[in-house]
This record gives structure tokens, C-alpha cells and sequence, in this order.
């Protein structure tokens, strides 16, 4: 039996929809405020008959640090797909960051470990890298040196991948995949679903920094070719193409046929837009829109490597312009 966390999530919906095609049984665990209904409906872009696949899934009501349960849940378990994080650029959410991404991890690891599972794999993250010092492409051996710098969300999931690690070490097979910025369909009210929302309503603002893209349903065929390969303990990038926020807002805005993003922001104002964000924030008591680190690195310029992971799988990607291009069908679906 497979075990899916985080399966609420873009990632782990995706890969739930892919993983019902097969004969194996599947559990998932959620949160009790999590939403299965956003889970039916992304398994709904891809086949007339959602409710026949979604009910193939054994979902459990859990955490991640709720031990007691996850023991129970780890039952007949022999593979484990770990998506599950709190993704934030907040440093007032780094304390739920690391109660998540790093102790709930350990927990998944521990209890891995305990049961003997054959294969784990884990979604990071390319925050987890190191900036390239020759001026290179980023590569998996791009390790930190120190956290100077870095946000509490890279630092929780690099603590996390050191867990992974551990579990390598104690005898469980493990593979990590460290994702771009993540394309793709179903949550337009965060991440990057909300960029799409936000583009579609008339979004004015560009930066021209420069990361790395990928399509959530690449980095869920990965994720399956990987726990079916003989790798272990090894992570790989997964980037399709390294690409501007500009180019990526722009391509959004033309598929939807609405203004391009017109208006550019320099260093200097994103500095600026991120201090006024935060008193904001503090006034109406809500997360900010714009966070210190999220500002700063729209105009960071970091081109990532893919070349093992297509080496590995002889993996080839889909390019961002089908990605976008099908991700906006899918938000203008969900409009109707």
C-alpha cells in the first residue's frame, strides 16, 4: 500500500490522480480543514469519471506530528510519497514551519524507518541550494555553507532533507526531488494558482529576476519513475526551463487575452513594497502579500541544471509555454 502526505496539495493531488490509474491501494492523510473537494475537482481536468478514481483513496484525518495516528496510519504501508509543508515566506509563520516541515518529517522518517518501508520519497525544494559561485548553472551539489540570508521556509526544508537523509542511512531507499517554482491547476487562491488569478483580474507589476519553472504533472511523473527505479539516496532538480517573472507573466496574460503586466519594479520599490506589505499586515492582522524574502528574490537571477534527472530517467520536459497554456484552460474552467 502507498502512503501520500500533503495530499491536498498541488503536488500531492496531481500525484493522487496518477496513482489511481494503477492497481495499487492507495492512503492519504489530511488535515480536518483541509478541502478533498479541491482534490475531486483537479481529478476532474483530467477524466469524466473523477468520483470513481477519488473514491479508490483511503483518506485518514491526521497531522503530521500526531504520532499516535500516524502509527496507525503507517499499517500495511510500504512506500511513502512525502508532499506535505507549510509553504511560507513569513517569518512570523517559522515557528509552524518548523513544527511541520522538520519534526513532522522526522516523524514520517522515524516511523519509516520502524516499519521497514522499501522506498520514500520526498518533495523539497530548490530553496534547499546553493547560489552557483562561478556563475554556473545550479546543480545538486550546490550545498549551503551557512544560513545567512536564507528564509525560514528554505531552512525548515533543508532541515527536512537532512532527516531524509538519516532515513538513507538507516536502511530505507530514498529519493528527494527539488522542484522550481511549480506550474499548474486547482488552487487559485495560493501559490502560484493565485499569480494566475491575479494575472487574470488585471495585475500591473513585473519584476526581471530569474528562476527555475516546472509543471506540477513533470514533477509527479519524476516522482513515480524515480520510486519505480533503482536510484536511492540521491535528490535531483526539477526544472524545465529557467525563465523571468516577466516572461512567465507575460505568457499568462496572453493566453488569457488580458493586459500584460506593464508597469516594472525595481529593487528599490519592492523594498519598499515589502516594508508597507508588513505594517499592513500588522494592522489588519493578516498575512502580507509581499514578504521580505518573496520581494528580494523576484530579482534574484539563478539558472538551475536538470541534466541529471534527464540523464537518470532519460526525462524530457514539457515546455512552460504548454504548461501555461493549459493551466489557464483550466482556471477559465473553473470560471464557468
Amino acid at each position: 500500500m502507498i502512503l501520500v502526505t500533503g495530499g491536498t496539495g498541488l503536488v500531492g493531488s496531481h500525484l493522487l490522480y496518477h496513482l489511481s490509474q494503477q492497481e495499487d491501494k492507495i492512503r492519504a492523510i489530511h488535515r480536518p480543514e483541509s478541502d478533498l473537494l479541491k482534490v475531486k475537482n483537479v481529478f476532474g481536468y483530467y477524466t469524466d469519471q473523477p468520483e470513481i478514481l477519488f473514491n479508490k483513496i483511503e483518506w485518514v484525518e491526521t497531522s503530521l506530528n500526531d504520532i499516535s495516528e500516524l502509527e496507525k496510519v503507517f499499517n500495511q504501508i510500504t512506500r511513502v510519497y512525502h508532499c506535505a509543508a507549510v509553504v511560507s515566506f513569513d517569518p512570523k509563520d517559522y515557528r509552524i514551519m518548523r513544527k511541520v516541515n522538520i519534526e513532522g518529517t522526522e516523524n514520517i522518517v522515524n516511523l519509516s524507518i520502524l516499519n521497514k518501508i522499501d522506498k520514500l520519497c520526498f518533495v523539497s525544494s530548490i530553496a534547499t541550494l546553493s547560489k552557483s559561485v562561478d556563475g554556473k548553472e545550479i546543480t545538486e551539489e550546490n550545498f549551503w555553507t551557512n544560513t545567512q540570508g536564507k528564509s525560514g521556509y528554505a531552512i525548515t526544508k533543508q532541515g527536512a532533507e537532512a532527516a531524509m537523509w538519516r532515513a538513507g542511512q538507516e536502511g530505507v531507499k530514498v529519493v528527494i526531488v527539488n522542484p522550481g517554482v511549480i506550474l499548474g491547476p486547482g488552487f487559485w487562491e495560493k501559490g502560484t494558482g493565485k499569480l494566475f488569478d491575479k494575472i487574470y483580474k488585471g495585475f500591473k507589476y513585473y519584476t526581471t529576476g530569474v528562476t527555475g519553472f516546472v509543471g506540477v504533472n513533470d514533477v509527479v511523473k519524476v516522482m513515480m519513475q524515480l520510486m519505480e527505479s533503482n536510484l536511492k539516496n540521491e535528490r535531483f532538480i526539477l526544472v524545465a526551463e529557467n525563465a523571468s517573472f516577466k516572461d512567465i507573466f507575460f505568457q499568462i496574460a496572453d493566453h488569457f487575452g488580458v493586459k500584460r503586466p506593464h508597469k516594472k519594479v525595481s529593487s528599490f520599490l519592492s523594498e519598499i513594497g515589502w516594508k508597507l506589505a508588513w505594517i499592513k499586515g500588522k494592522f489588519l492582522n493578516k498575512a502580507p502579500d509581499l514578504t521580505k524574502y518573496s520581494a528580494r528574490a523576484s530579482h534574484q537571477k539563478k539558472y538551475y541544471s536538470s541534466k541529471k534527472i534527464k540523464n537518470a530517467l532519460d526525462f524530457s520536459f514539457e515546455p512552460l509555454k504548454k504548461t501555461i497554456e493549459t493551466t489557464c484552460k483550466k482556471y477559465l474552467k473553473d470560471r464557468t
